[in-house]
């Protein structure tokens, strides 16, 4: 069961936040090929965040969790589909100003993907 943590700086009052949810949700099943109803998506916003010594402009963290799955490719295309989702969102957060952690709990700690 896969679950991103996403947070960010932007104020979600009055944000339609729903396509966003169901946009990582299936952007998610689809690189992992985890079916959609076992994939979680979990957003907060107005999140105090530094990031390249700027407070104001619209940045984000995540963390994606799995349970295998997780390869060096499906890590890089969730990193790159998640960022355009939310650079295009109603969240207009910059690819480049979005870091994201994959993280496979079934592979050992220290290994490298």
């Amino acid at each position: 069961m896969p679950c991103l943590y996403l947070s960010t700086n932007v104020n979600l009052d009055g944000v339609d936040i729903n396509p966003i949810f169901s946009e990582a949700t299936k952007a998610i099943s689809a690189i992992t090929g985890k079916p959609d109803t076992h994939i979680m998506v979990l957003l907060k916003g107005s999140v105090p965040i530094s990031f390249g010594a700027s407070t104001s402009e619209p940045a984000a963290y995540g963390e994606l969790v799995a349970l295998g799955g997780i390869t060096k490719a499906v890590k890089r295309e969730l990193i790159a589909t998640l960022g355009t989702i939310l650079q295009n969102s109603k969240l207009s957060v910059p690819r480049t100003r979005f870091f994201l952690k994959v993280v496979d709990v079934s592979t050992p700690m220290g290994s490298k993907l």
